[in-house]
């Protein structure tokens, strides 16, 4: 449960707060709220006067609010003009007066099987208290709830779990975030809503028995859904999967619902749900399923209607070029991946780049956000262009960018033209697409994919390939025009080969490489959106491999909570992050807020065990870093034009403890 900060609500006129009462459970139902499932209520410590407040939750939605205007006498006015100082005060000065958090109901199962119920206290994520500051409030609280319930904290980010390591568990009983929500039944992963077909298929090979047969209209679920899954309705996964899994990546750019049901087969059984119509719902708060009597009336989703406009691509001749020589505008004659590559070489070596834009956007009732990126920085009222000069460097001291070459647009056109066997396959391929003969166009492409494996490279090719080969591992990547772009990412469509040892088996990588923008999944969903296959090219990255200790995903943004802007997602897992992108393993995951400070962990994945303090706090900085690159890979110095869109983010720490960026591109909302 995320604790909110204070933005300024109105309050309704009736208000059943109470002041000074212990805590039953009927007080409890009656002034709480429902937050992620589980009834919540807010709490209050005043300090100076040894009492505490239990604020009825529709009254006041923010603590900050309660305190100014019922307990210290402000106008809202005022409130607003310094909600900056007043919130550090209460949530960050070690002598504050009042101490905020909210109390939640919960219910689980004790040894021997039998219901308990329990509550727990925690503060919001940006709360700095300290260990004995901690311990004092649980106490206080303690002994004003019903003796019957048990009261666990909560700590609400890794500062305070490191402060509570010292305490004992016996004076201060405690519950972790991941423990506490990381075997929840039902846990939200895209938000939408959906009217279609329940399709149920418990095995992959009942899935793919049917998969052919899949449409617009249909919600399928099943345990975890393959990455070519076609575009369909919504989606429904009854085991554990996270928000950064390329199938919910799918979910979020096609915008539909996504969700963790653990107990749908026992839904599925029990109301008869397999085959038949429902209206889907997902949001924080809730999923729903709800059965329809008739067949609804349907209309064509709205991506029927979508169409992606590329940019032309340019085929003439171009140089094999290293990644630093690129910039974000070659992304027509090498690809959108290598040319936002490029464009990382450059903010990171010129250290010129604007990239607090992000920071400068009005959040109210604050103008902006400066002041907080300079405490992040460590920076003491900076002017402007300090505190540019300072974002910039923390950038280019935090991240690298990855050593390796492009190969352009016009590589591929040489070999494609030099084949006519490879021409009369996409003279076939072109005319099923108009004649919209779905019923040939999986064999023709995998056809085209053949000859493309195994045809010849023309001599001049492959010198041009060849003379780019540096020694050691290699790793080949996709850098199409048809990737990496708001609304449609294709994540997962294309190819990427990542045991490159020899010069033969780099000429076999980039064919592979090429082959795969004809796959039948490709060429279906690119024309899905309206992108012709005449206007879709495929540049290639060719990179040095660098072994990893750990490696990730991470998005500048909060996938289950649209509307927080503080909070950057991570997820990682030792080794190289083709394994959380993959999904072969559940990594561990995190949320850092890039505003006020702290991380929390959120599940701990395979792993099960936490990573240590000192790389927690490394991955703050990295946090911190992509959003810093959101100013600029999201705003109009290289085509963006909103710098709130969140950027999508695959990373890797090295075996000496420095990060590289490997990808970086929109993450479709």
């Amino acid at each position: 449960m995320t604790v909110p900060l204070f933005t300024g609500n109105a309050e309704p006129a009736t208000d059943r707060t109470v002041v000074g009462e212990n805590l039953s459970l009927p007080l409890f139902r009656t002034l709480s709220g429902v937050l992620a499932g589980h009834p919540y209520l807010k709490v209050v410590v005043d300090r100076a006067e040894n009492t505490w407040h239990l604020l009825d939750t529709a009254a006041h939605p923010f603590h900050v609010n309660y305190i100014a205007t019922r307990v210290l006498g402000m106008e809202l006015a005022a409130l607003d003009a310094g909600l900056d100082a007043f919130n550090a005060s209460v949530y960050m000065d070690p002598e504050r007066r009042f101490l905020l958090g909210v109390l939640s109901l919960h219910t689980d199962e004790d040894t021997e099987g039998r219901e308990r119920t329990f509550l727990v206290l925690e503060t919001t994520e940006a709360d700095t208290m300290r260990g004995e500051l901690l311990a004092f409030f649980y106490e206080f609280v303690r002994e004003r709830v019903d003796s019957r319930f048990p009261v666990l904290l909560k700590p609400a980010n890794h500062g305070q779990e490191e402060e509570l390591a010292a305490i004992s568990e016996l004076r201060v009983p405690r519950i972790l975030s991941h423990e506490l929500f990381g075997s929840r039944t039902r846990t939200p992963l895209n938000p939408g809503e959906a009217t279609g077909r329940l399709r149920f298929f418990r095995t992959n090979e009942e899935y793919a028995a049917e998969a052919d047969g899949l449409g617009w209209s249909d919600i399928v679920a099943m345990p975890c859904l393959p990455d070519d899954v076609p575009r369909v309705a919504g989606f429904l996964n009854t085991a554990p999967i996270t928000p950064l899994s390329h199938t919910n990546v799918l979910a979020s750019g096609w915008g539909i619902p996504n969700a963790i049901v653990r107990d749908l087969e026992q839904l599925v059984e029990k109301d008869g749900l397999d085959g038949a119509w429902v209206r889907y719902r997902v949001c924080e708060d809730e999923i729903s399923l709800e059965r329809l009597e008739n067949e609804p009336e349907l209309r064509a989703p709205a991506w029927h209607q979508q169409r992606i406009r590329l940019e032309r691509p340019l085929l003439e001749d171009a140089p094999v070029l290293a990644l630093h020589r690129l910039r974000g505008a070659d992304r027509d004659r090498y690809g959108t991946k290598a040319a936002n590559l490029g464009e990382l070489h450059h903010v990171l070596d010129s250290r010129t780049a604007d990239l607090t834009a992000f920071y400068g956007r009005p959040r109210p009732p604050r103008e902006d956000l400066y002041g907080h990126l300079a405490a992040r920085l460590g920076l003491n009222a900076p002017s402007a262009a300090e505190l540019r000069g300072g974002a910039a460097e923390f950038v280019a001291t935090t991240v690298g960018a990855p050593q390796g070459v492009a190969l352009p647009f016009a590589l591929q056109q040489h070999f494609l033209a030099s084949s006519p066997a490879i021409q009369q396959g996409i003279g076939k391929l072109k005319m099923a697409l108009e004649l919209d003969a779905t019923d040939v166009l999986d064999s023709l492409c995998l056809q085209l994919q053949h000859r493309i494996r195994h045809t010849p490279l023309p001599e001049s090719v492959t010198r041009q390939i060849c003379g780019a080969f540096p020694t050691g591992r290699l790793v080949v990547r996709s850098s199409s025009n048809a990737e990496d772009l708001p609304g449609f990412s294709a994540a997962g469509v294309y190819d990427s080969v990542t045991t490159v040892h020899s010069a033969d088996e780099l000429l076999d990588a980039v064919r592979q490489v090429w082959a795969s923008l004809v796959s039948p999944r490709s060429v279906r969903l690119r024309h899905q959106v309206g992108i012709s296959l005449d206007d879709t090219y495929m540049g290639v990255i060719i990179q040095e491999y660098v072994p990893a200790s750990l490696g990730g995903v991470l998005v500048t943004c909060n996938p289950t909570r649209r509307e927080d802007f503080r909070n950057v997602y991570l997820n990682c897992s030792p080794g190289s992050p083709e394994q959380v992108v993959d999904g072969s393993v559940l990594p561990q995951q995190y949320l850092y807020n890039t505003v006020e400070g702290g991380g929390r962990t959120v599940a701990l994945g395979s792993w099960g065990e936490a990573l240590s303090a000192t790389t927690r706090a490394r991955l703050a900085d990295l946090s911190l870093t992509g959003r810093l690159l959101q100013s600029h890979f999201s705003g109009s110095d290289i085509g963006g034009s909103d710098v709130d869109k969140p950027l999508d983010i695959e990373w890797l720490m090295t075996e000496q403890g420095d990060f590289r960026l490997v990808q970086i591109r929109p993450y479709a909302l």
